[in-house]
């Protein structure tokens, strides 16, 4: 069913806290574009027309405190990172401190993909760390997902993590689980929306990423041949992509 353009565009800021790796960034020449990728197909599946979204990139990695202003926008997503959510260093305590001020008010919703989703729960709370005991979580995965979470997943997320939302915060509804991961999304109605997922992956792009985590030693052979024998595997991304901008538009 078509979703009823909006009576100005959706303003999204992609807050990117990553750079990427080469071969994405030669297609997609900035990390942030493969957000923009997925919400560009999520609204085009809701039905919106050309010109109903308007996605600013922001770099906050090199650009400490690089935020937008909130009257500007009507949402933020957060991107995924290599880098380590629970981080006490400048531009990822600034991040948190930007999204507690978007947490304070009532307009502006949150997105967060896999770090992003790690810093939203830190910034409400939660405890944020390495997943020791379980160790990485990766390629296409089956979710176990709660009532709510059938209303934005169907059951298959692309992931690549070790890090985790070790509970939810108080108020926070939750999607999904796991058997490595018992956060696996968090839903705040009409305020926040995380998956622990990265449903912005292409094949191609979780290809990249596993070969070189391989090469480096990161994974090792089975773990990389387990991953590899699931990649091409059909996952929620356009789906989750959809519901993303369904929420952002207060449906």
């Amino acid at each position: 069913m078509k979703t009823t353009s909006p009576s100005h565009p959706l303003r999204i800021a992609i807050l990117e806290c990553d750079t990427g790796l080469p071969k994405a960034l030669a297609k997609y020449k900035r990390y942030g574009a493969i957000s923009s990728a997925l919400l560009e197909a999520g609204a085009k599946a809701a039905g919106l027309d050309e010109g109903d979204l308007e996605v600013k990139n922001w770099d906050v990695v090199n650009h400490v405190g690089n935020f937008p202003k909130l009257e500007d926008v009507d949402g933020v997503f957060l991107t995924g990172s290599k880098y380590d959510s629970f981080a006490s260093i400048p531009w990822t305590n600034q991040l948190v401190d930007f999204v507690k001020s978007i947490l304070a008010q009532n307009r502006v919703k949150l997105v967060g993909v896999c770090f992003g989703h790690q810093i939203i729960g830190r910034a409400m709370g939660a405890k944020v760390g390495r997943n020791e005991a379980q160790g990485w979580e990766v390629s296409v995965t089956d979710v176990d997902l709660t009532e709510q979470g059938k209303k934005v997943f169907e059951g298959k997320d692309t992931l690549m993590h070790k890090d985790i939302v070790f509970e939810y915060p108080n108020g926070v509804q939750p999607l999904g689980s796991t058997s490595r991961c018992k956060v696996q999304g968090m839903f705040v109605p009409g305020r926040v929306m995380t998956v622990q997922g990265h449903p912005e992956f292409t094949e191609e792009i979780l290809v990249e990423i596993l070969e070189v985590r391989h090469e480096q030693g990161v994974f090792g052979d089975e773990m990389y041949e387990d991953a590899m024998a699931r990649v091409g595997r059909k996952h929620d991304g356009v789906i989750v992509g959809k519901r993303f901008i369904e929420f952002l538009l207060g449906k």
